[in-house]
């Protein structure tokens, strides 16, 4: 019944009118999924570790708890609409893209354990997200969770653009695992950018849809997180209530975040709000030059910050189906 549903909501004009976008994918290079072991020390962590500012630090600790729960609905749509995919390339990046959410969520989930131990708020937070993820978006229709997946694809990969931009913002803390952590996050969001939002056009392409779907994983970020951000400082240590070093350094860490000329949040609103255009595509924000610079930073087999950690990769296989 549900399969039948999902067939024809996802008709055969849907999938004509995006056959461009199936045409252009032999020539994308293949998305590998990479397994790493990064063995993370709660001593070693750094509770400054974005630009040494504790507040916006908060924020990407928030981010990090939080992703893994939008990660599990990526995993669990994708797997879902990858039997609908005609297309035996955009099957096999979809795969690629299940893959590579799948290790993103274990490992943040191993960075977020050794939070706990450091007093960050980690279960509570844990359990606020699975009421939320567990009882609303998980139960949506599978073309609204479609859509919701690809407005949250696109907001990770236009923070990872921004990281890719800035990479100064790594720079200022000696805990290289949190530094791998991201960088690497920061490269496969970007790597695989493109993949939900071209499933969603080909099954899909509803306009009003995927603006609706945009608007949720809005509000889950910008609230979920900037509120999970907001309090963070306070719930590990209440007495930042009336600690006036804290407080000295909370402008700093909002300009970090929300200064509208190169702040995190405040800088790419242009960005994000691209995605309305009716005629948006993740890769009108070419990254390909970035890709390749941080391909070499992070994985020469010599010199990669990720390479100590690297434990394999490999391409999923191309599996023509059979007439």
């Amino acid at each position: 019944m549900v399969a039948q549903i999902i067939r024809n909501v996802f008709s055969d004009k849907h999938r004509r009118k995006y056959q461009g976008i199936v045409q252009n994918l032999a020539s994308q290079s293949p998305i590998p999924i990479r397994h790493f072991d990064f063995r993370f020390d709660p001593e070693k962590l750094d509770l400054k570790f974005l630009m040494q500012k504790e507040w916006a630090t908060a924020y990407f600790a928030a981010l990090s708890i939080f992703l893994t729960y939008g990660e599990e609905l990526v995993i669990e749509t994708a797997r879902f609409h990858r039997d609908f995919i005609k297309d035996p390339i955009l099957k096999q990046r979809l795969t690629s893209l299940i893959g590579q959410e799948a290790i993103h969520s274990k490992l943040h989930n191993e960075y977020n354990d050794i939070m706990i131990p450091n007093d960050v708020p980690v279960k509570l937070y844990r359990f606020l997200a699975e009421q939320v993820f567990h009882y609303t978006f998980l139960k949506f229709p599978q073309p609204l969770k479609l859509s919701l997946m690809a407005g949250i694809e696109h907001f990770t990969a236009v923070l990872a653009e921004f990281g890719m931009k800035h990479e100064y913002i790594f720079q200022y803390s000696d805990d290289e695992k949190a530094r791998a952590l991201w960088m690497w996050h920061m490269l496969e969001e970007s790597e695989h950018k493109d993949i939900a939002y071209d499933t969603y056009q080909v099954l899909s392409g509803n306009y009003p849809l995927r603006i609706f779907g945009f608007f949720l994983a809005f509000l889950t970020i910008g609230a979920g997180v900037g509120a999970g951000g907001l309090f963070l400082p306070f719930l590990r240590r209440p007495s930042n209530l009336i600690n006036l070093s804290f407080w000295k350094e909370a402008g700093a860490s909002w300009a970090v975040l929300f200064n509208l000329k190169d702040g995190m949040f405040g800088s790419t609103l242009p960005h994000i709000f691209d995605y309305l255009r009716p005629d948006f595509h993740p890769n009108d924000h070419d990254t390909t030059a970035y890709l390749a610079y941080y391909k070499e930073r992070l994985l020469n087999p010599e010199t990669g910050l990720l390479t100590p950690y690297l434990l394999k990769e490999f391409v999923p296989p191309v599996r023509v189906a059979s007439a």
